[in-house]
C-alpha cells in the first residue's frame, strides 16, 4: 500500500515530466529505490513536515546554490559514515 510519502514523491516528480529514472539521476538515488518509495515498499519512507519543507525550500533556490547545498549534504553524510568505522 502506498504511503503519504510515496504520493508526495510521485506528485512532485510527475509535473516536471520526469520519469523515475530521471528523478534517480537528478537525486543520486537508484531508480529501484525511487520505485520502492513510490510503491511504499521502502523502509523509513516517511518524512516529517519540517524536513519536507526544507527540501521544498532547497528546490526553490537557484540551481548553482541548490547544487552546492546538495554537495555539502553528500560530503557530510560520507564523512559521518566514515567516522562510524
Amino acid at each position: 500500500m502506498a504511503s503519504k510519502t510515496s504520493k508526495i514523491i510521485a506528485d512532485l516528480r510527475k509535473p516536471k515530466g520526469w520519469s523515475q529514472t530521471e528523478l534517480a539521476t537528478n537525486s543520486s538515488v537508484s531508480r529501484e529505490m525511487i520505485g520502492k518509495y513510490e510503491l511504499g515498499e521502502a523502509v523509513n519512507a516517511s518524512f516529517d513536515k519540517k524536513n519536507f519543507k526544507r527540501l521544498q525550500d532547497i528546490e526553490k533556490l537557484d540551481t548553482d546554490v541548490k547544487d552546492k547545498i546538495y554537495f555539502l549534504l553528500i560530503v557530510s553524510f560520507r564523512t559521518l559514515k566514515l567516522k562510524k568505522f
